[in-house]
């Protein structure tokens, strides 16, 4: 059976059971500060199994992408370990519980994929009798092939809050997976083979570790993907799949190598199979390669790759070259995958490229520290070091030790560990701030359970009264707040927009008869709307009426920056691509910033093709409309999503007459007129594969041409002219520079030609060397290179030192004739120390040499250590 089958009956299975399919949550997690990467089926719902947020359906099932790389390293070592795997899952909020997800595992795993049930073993929680009930009596499994676990074996729990029992099912692989003929359940060995998880989630463990029972008890299974197709195609590992076979496959055939026949060959060929699909659907999901956060494991897991393609010998870049099976093979389902198969490709084959460069970088340092240690007679490489190459230009520990090892040398294991621990400090220090923001975001969940959803009124009106639900100062609740504080403010209806999609959010102010408060930022914490305030007058209490007004000029300021992006993006995809996508973007009252997926600089004529495209939108002032529909409808009509935004089941749609059509929460104009002119400001590139346009409207665009028009006149002013004549006036006067330009070249000429005849009857002997050793004030390093070879060309023989002073600094050069330099004379050594007098330093080869220095006082010192150097020989 395919995995792609596989896939679809579990699906079909569970709706055929009542439940709503979901598809996959991208990888990158969506409103959720604690996680780096989705890492499990439940990871998306995690605000479904807390109550914090409403499912769409009680009954859930999914096959969800996930990334997990704490145990990188094994992965290519083990059969199952994985950086990118999927996850099938089925989940109850409230809705069933043991008894349905019991009895529908064992179905479809017998009636459904066939297995052979004597196969099977079951563990169970060492005191979770129900389980026990349930498995022996209604699915009538024998009690000798369950097995009681303790609580680190079977019972899910993370700190304090909903925690419960496990029961996992197992297949017996065989003897021949196994370690020895009598091992058990339990063991780490490949014979007992867990495939399906069934947690129950049934318990709230509190701070005093109390496990009370939840009243709507939960369900929340995860299958691998991976570990039930190599079952079911009878695969020794998860490897030799239709899941990774195509992959290894074609890279074995490039590197002219057979999958079986090394050990050593063999892990390479599936570290790199694994790792292209954990880099495509990362890239995918909007994860780009980076020096941090996810950027960081995205960069880590393909140079790990490269370097295993370098164990097989391949040519980087090649992995860009595998992209296209991966989409093949995964494509059916996740169909990102092959709208950004050409994006995905151009960005691995630049960071490929860019890791060949840097693994040069890092060999060149390696062979400096060694050149240093072999100085000091020394032979071990310091843990430091050895972590800056891993750290810094990708070199594993490992492959530092082998390179040094194969010259004599070992490493620092404790000094790189020390490294790596305050490595790991600084990542803490950093999870800290990730846990400030996890808290807060409890302690809003905690207020929307207790007062129920806030109402947002903003997309009609600017101006409400309401009432004060809840405040909250130095994240603890308070009943009232006073003048002078900062706190934030919870009310039951607000016309104020929430930070979100890249639009900051709304300011203004909150007052009554007792208080009145300045709202200085919007934001939206678990799905609450907070006020972030400054207290300027009297003071305010929870329950207290009041009125809730937003600044109606920077709204609709931000709301002409809003609505031109979403012409903004129309026009990239006319004029550069289909490919063209967003990747972000800021929205203000004072500009806007469109980040977007494309691989080259943007050509000056065709910015100038854009702007003019969104400006004639704009002077068309076509209807902006905002409707609600089902998001399937909205993706019939062809609407955009947006990166970073979380959509539901109902979405809002805007469209700006026929031209652009967008799912969006934010706040727009009325009609594309009120944006009134736009105007681009910069383009830059920002990320492999990625590019940013800054641009502005409205007020902000009059005041940048008004600036603008300023400046010509300035121009204009000083330069004695009008602005229609600038260019015309600076054309001329760059004749004008280049004309003397030529004309100082030919003085300098003919200054250095003068002066050289004087400088030759002053030559000196130094052991029988015409030497010439001289300083002049005031001239440049090209004409001090004119006046040397000048002096060269009229000595037969000799050797030139020459000082200027100029600008404060002091500028050297250094000429020997042919006949010394075979002598032994060098140019470069000479000036090398005489720079070093005057607080520089420079070089060169050995008939001629430049440097400069910091010490114009020092040049007499200089040209005596020149005297001195020419005299040693």
């Amino acid at each position: 059976m395919k995995s792609s089958e596989v896939r679809e009956k579990f699906l079909k299975f569970f709706e055929s059971k009542g439940h709503k399919l979901l598809p996959s949550a991208p990888l990158v997690p969506q409103d959720d500060p604690t996680l780096l990467w989705i890492n499990a089926g439940m990871a998306p719902f995690k605000d479904y199994f807390n109550g914090s947020a409403i499912p769409p359906k009680r009954r859930v099932s999914t096959s969800q992408k996930c990334i997990r790389t704490n145990d990188i390293e094994n992965v290519g070592k083990t059969a199952r370990h994985h950086t990118f795997f999927e996850m099938l899952g089925n989940f109850s909020f409230g809705d069933y519980f043991k008894e349905d997800a019991i009895n529908w595992a064992y179905e479809f795993l017998t009636e459904w994929m066939n297995f052979d049930p004597d196969k099977f073993w079951v563990s169970i929680y060492k005191d979770d009798d129900e389980a026990f009930e349930i498995w022996t009596k209604q699915v009538g499994f024998p009690k000798e092939r369950i097995v009681r676990m303790d609580k680190d074996e079977n019972f899910w729990e993370i700190g304090t809050g909903p925690c419960g029992p496990c029961s996992e099912i197992h297949y017996d692989r065989g003897v021949d997976y196994g370690c020895s003929d009598d091992c058990e359940l339990g063991c780490d060995c490949d014979r007992y083979l867990e495939i399906w998880n069934l947690v129950f989630t049934q318990y709230n463990k509190t701070e005093d570790g109390e496990y009370l029972e939840l009243p709507n008890k939960n369900i929340d299974t995860g299958m691998g993907l991976e570990r039930i197709v190599s079952l079911l195609q009878d695969a020794p590992t998860n490897f030799e799949t239709d899941l990774f076979m195509p992959m290894i496959n074609y890279i074995a055939d490039n590197a002219d190598v057979k999958y079986g026949d090394s050990k050593e060959t063999d892990m390479a060929l599936k570290v790199i199979a694994d790792h292209i699909r954990s880099i495509s659907f990362a890239i995918a999901d909007g994860a780009l390669p980076s020096n941090e956060g996810r950027g960081y494991v995205v960069r880590r897991i393909l140079r790990r790759a490269v370097r295993y393609a370098k164990v097989l010998g391949l040519e980087i870049p090649f992995l860009h070259t595998i992209v296209p099976i991966v989409v093949e093979v995964m494509g059916d389902h996740y169909s990102q995958l092959v709208d950004m198969e050409e994006q995905i490709k151009k960005i691995v084959k630049q960071e490929e490229i860019r890791f060949e460069e840097t693994l040069e970088q890092g060999m060149d340092i390696l062979e400096e520290v060694i050149a240093e240690l072999k100085k000091k007679d020394a032979k071990v490489i310091p843990g430091d070091k050895v972590f800056t190459l891993y750290d810094t230009y990708g070199f594993p520990k490992e492959l530092t030790e082998e390179i040094a090892g194969e010259q004599g040398y070992e490493i620092d294991h404790a000094g790189f560990e020390k490294s790596m621990e305050e490595q790991r400090n600084r990542a803490r220090a950093a999870r800290q701030d990730y846990d400030q923001g996890h808290s807060e975001l409890e302690l809003y969940k905690a207020i929307r359970e207790e007062l129920g959803q806030d109402d947002f009124v903003g997309y009609e009106e600017f101006e409400v009264e309401t009432e004060v639900l809840s405040l909250v100062k130095d994240q603890q609740k308070v009943e009232e707040v006073a003048v002078g504080d900062k706190a934030q403010v919870i009310l039951a209806k607000t016309p104020f927009y929430s930070e979100g999609g890249g639009q900051a959010g709304d300011q203004g102010i909150i007052i009554n008869t007792n208080a009145q408060l300045r709202v200085v930022d919007t934001r939206e914490i678990a799905e609450m709307t907070v006020h972030e305030v400054e207290i300027e007058e009297g003071e305010l209490k929870v329950n207290d009426q009041v009125q809730a007004i937003v600044s109606g000029e920077l709204r609709t300021a931000t709301a002409r920056h809003h609505t031109a992006t979403h012409l903004l993006h129309k026009a990239l995809k006319e004029f550069l691509g289909e490919h063209v996508n967003q990747a972000g973007s800021l929205v203000t009252p004072t500009r806007l910033r469109f980040d977007f997926s494309h691989f080259e600089a943007i050509k000056e004529e065709e910015l100038e093709k854009i702007e003019a495209r969104v400006n004639e939108q704009i002077l068309a002032n076509l209807v902006v409309d905002a409707r609600e529909m089902p998001i399937k409808e909205a993706k019939e009509l062809g609407a955009m999503a947006l990166f970073g935004e979380k959509y539901g089941e109902e979405v809002r749609v805007v469209t700006a007459g026929d031209y652009s059509i967008e799912l969006c929460g934010g706040t727009h104009v009325r009609a594309t007129g009120e944006i009134g002119l736009f105007k681009i400001l910069n383009e830059s590139g920002i990320a492999a594969g990625v590019r940013r346009i800054e641009a502005v409207t409205g007020h902000e665009a009059l005041d940048y041409v008004k600036k603008q028009e300023d400046t010509i006149r300035t121009i204009a002013d000083k330069l004695k002219s009008s602005p229609k004549e600038v260019v015309t006036k600076v054309d001329s006067l760059q004749s004008q520079i280049k004309e003397l330009e030529k004309e100082l070249t030919s003085l300098k000429d003919k200054l250095a030609s003068s002066q050289s005849g004087d400088l030759i009857s002053e030559a000196e002997e130094l052991n029988g060397i015409k030497t010439i050793l001289h300083s002049i004030d005031g001239i440049d390093a090209d004409g001090l290179r004119k006046m040397g070879d000048n002096l060269k060309d009229k000595l037969d023989s000799g050797i030139v030192v020459l000082a200027s002073k100029l600008d404060g600094k002091v500028i050297f050069i250094a000429i020997v004739t042919k006949d010394l330099v075979k002598a032994g004379y060098h140019a470069g050594n000479i000036i090398r120390e005489v720079a070093k007098v005057a607080g520089g330093g420079g070089g060169g080869r050995p008939d001629m040499a430049q440097a400069g220095g910091s010490k114009p006082d020092k040049i007499e010192e200089a040209l005596a250590k020149a005297k001195e150097l020419i005299l040693a020989e």
